[in-house]
């Protein structure tokens, strides 16, 4: 079956990897998925991920979760910006997550940035994803 909404595959994966604590899990690879990994291991969310072809097919990313003292580092981690419904905020509008301890991750003309990064280069864009 085809997945309409690969981000949100992705994100849930690595939800439910965590609740069943495990080291890594598995999704599909494709560059939007990586760029949102890269901002991930830049804000320590995760330790990392690579990326291994299977056969002749395409790619698979397989995440490496991280755990403090047994529990997940990610706390929450939800979609904010749907194939349904897109949600843009300019550098101006864009929302703390949690007074600052959480982030939100955007798709701007520079790249996916996290929204500290966003706010340092002075960009807004379309919010992907919170993690808290």
């Amino acid at each position: 079956m085809a997945v309409t909404d690969t981000l949100g595959d992705m994100l849930t994966r690595i939800r439910n990897g965590q609740m069943a604590n495990l080291p890594t899990v598995d999704c599909p690879s494709s560059a939007h998925r990586k760029s949102v990994l890269e901002v991930l291991v830049r804000e320590g969310y995760i330790r990392g991920f690579s990326e291994a072809q299977k056969g002749t097919g395409q790619g698979e990313l397989t995440i490496e979760l991280k755990y403090s003292e047994g529990q997940p580092v990610i706390r929450k981690i939800e979609r904010v910006s749907k194939p349904g419904r897109r949600v843009y905020a300019g550098i101006k509008k864009l929302p703390r997550m949690f007074n600052g301890l959480g982030i939100s991750i955007l798709s701007t003309p520079r790249g996916v940035l996290s929204d500290n990064e966003a706010r340092a280069q002075n960009v807004g864009g379309e919010i992907l994803c919170r993690v808290f």
